[in-house]
């Protein structure tokens, strides 16, 4: 651990005391640069590819071809990075996703067969690393345990940001400056994200063993598939719920209300130093997240379902940040970029499945249908949150240094 990056974790004030840690303000500047493009990648790829070809369809097959891709390779490049070092990752990959995303412009400027796209696609997608999930296990290999809540909360906070603020860039460029302008946008702040992280030594974690191994890092991985259901499903919920009033322009507004809730409840949550076990704050915000899905299935009206959707974020951040400190606790330290990779890519994978789910139910049947499946995909993760909480804490204190080496380490 960084001696340096030690603040105190109470208070609003330790975020700026986080801040202040030499080194600390270039990591976090530089990890949101290099994950911005999160938020703007299949924006970018469905208004680029529909505006040149014309077909929905093929822009919807393409963006999806990214996402698996991204989904199942990062892990695997996790482990590479547990193996080999995050900045070897980092500065392969992005030359690696510069030429995927080069590959993916001309095939489209090109008006090349969508199997063209769709490989070049797939090379962007399988040099995409989780960023999120890198940044997490830099921050726990520079911070002390004290001020790392209040890291993950601060990382939480940036997310929201960049879903706020990444769909609104892509979309300007896009469709204001250059059709291809998002994508581009996205191939220039992965790269530079990543070779500055990369280049940022005082926080790169240490190497040693998998992370997919430990029982309670496999608990977390499914109740993060079950959280990740619930997003999606309510994703959902909220435009088709706009659709139905025949404000189809609100659905975005809606969702950008649900991350003002998670933002403002990520800043508090991270700020108060809370004197609970995290098994038991993990089930507290996964019951309040499941519970928060309910009422959005009886919203007759578009005022009463943006309050609701306010109060639907509230626990989005403080249950994400809570999964993130067991895991830290739990996954082994060398460990913890492949850790995080796959608790990230099975939340996509709850994220894409619960807006498939989501989706068909709307169009059978009504938006409360979608919400009430988003109420169980939250229902699964807080049943495993409850039963997994003996393996949590064993892996907890499994995870700990021996005292011998813990006063070594002093």
């Amino acid at each position: 651990m960084s001696e340096s990056a030690s603040p105190s974790n109470s208070g609003l004030g330790s975020y700026l005391r986080l801040l202040r840690s030499p080194g600390a303000g270039a990591l976090a500047f530089w990890g949101m640069v290099g994950r911005f493009p999160i938020a703007m990648r299949s924006i970018g790829c469905l208004m680029l590819i529909s505006a040149v070809t014309g077909s929905l369809g093929d822009a919807g097959t393409v963006a999806a071809a990214m996402l698996i891709s991204q989904g199942v390779a990062a892990p695997f490049l996790g482990r590479l990075a547990d193996r080999h070092s995050q900045r070897k990752v980092l500065l392969t990959t992005c030359l690696g996703h510069a030429v995927g995303m080069t590959l993916l412009l001309v095939s489209i400027g090109l008006e090349l067969p969508l199997w063209a796209m769709v490989a070049a696609a797939v090379v962007t997608g399988c040099t995409s690393v989780s960023f999120t999930g890198f940044m997490r296990a830099r921050w726990a290999a520079f911070v002390d345990q004290s001020a790392l809540r209040t890291a993950y909360a601060m990382e939480s906070m940036l997310d929201d940001t960049i879903f706020l603020l990444g769909p609104l860039l892509v979309t300007v460029l896009s469709s204001s400056v250059y059709p291809a302008g998002g994508l581009v946008a996205c191939a220039i702040l992965t790269v530079t994200g990543s070779i500055f992280v990369a280049l940022h030594r005082r926080s790169e974690p240490t190497s040693v063993q998998r992370a997919i191994t430990v029982p309670g890092v496999w608990v977390l991985m499914i109740a993060y598939a079950g959280m990740g259901f619930l997003f999606g499903a309510v994703d959902v919920t909220m435009i088709a719920f706009a659709q139905e009033r025949s404000a189809p322009g609100l659905g975005g507004v809606l969702l950008a209300l649900i991350a003002v809730g998670s933002l403002v409840a990520g800043a508090v949550y991270g700020a108060v130093n809370w004197r609970v076990p995290q098994v038991r704050l993990l089930a507290v915000t996964t019951c309040v997240l499941t519970l928060s899905a309910v009422p959005l299935a009886f919203a007759d009206s578009l005022p009463v379902m943006a309050v609701l959707a306010v109060v639907a974020g509230v626990a989005v951040s403080p249950a994400l940040i809570a999964g993130s400190t067991l895991l830290e606790s739990v996954a082994p330290k060398g460990a913890l970029s492949e850790a995080f990779s796959w608790l990230n890519s099975c939340g996509a994978l709850g994220i894409a499945s619960g807006t498939a789910v989501g989706g068909q139910l709307a169009d059978l049947a009504t938006s409360a249908h979608a919400a009430w499946a988003g109420a169980a995909g939250g229902l699964v993760a807080l049943v495993l949150s409850l039963v997994g909480q003996s393996v949590l804490r064993r892996g907890a204190l499994a995870a700990q240094p021996a005292p011998e080496m813990a006063t070594a380490e002093q």
